[in-house]
């Protein structure tokens, strides 16, 4: 991690971390899976018929893939980050599924 300042009193923070290639099917981007979906028998049924639902409604509409870049870093505290970049209906232009990610923070006051 690299630490740059400026004058107008900007702090960035450049880490660099994995990722990953894949697709997704859009629809199924708004399926959540909570601790309280595993709490009891019943509430893992709900979850379940949640997602039937959300499967059934994908179909409905034909399924539409997105690639999608899975990207994990550690931050200053050794904590593990993990987010999603959207990378469109369109295969991206790597050749691999293992990329590199540069993660780059500014921290500013307006």
């Amino acid at each position: 991690m690299d630490y740059e300042e400026s004058e107008m009193k900007r702090k960035i923070a450049i880490f660099e971390g994995e990722g990953r290639i894949g697709e997704i099917i859009k629809e199924f981007a708004t399926i959540r899976l909570t601790p309280e979906d595993f709490s009891s028998p019943i509430a893992l049924q709900m979850a379940l018929s949640r997602i039937y639902g959300a499967l059934l409604k994908s179909m409905e509409k034909g399924p539409k893939k997105h690639y999608v870049a899975e990207i994990r870093f550690r931050d200053s505290l050794e904590n593990t980050i993990v987010f999603a970049i959207d990378l469109g209906e369109e295969p991206p232009p790597f050749t691999r599924k293992n990329i590199k990610a540069r993660i780059i923070v500014e921290l500013f006051e307006e």
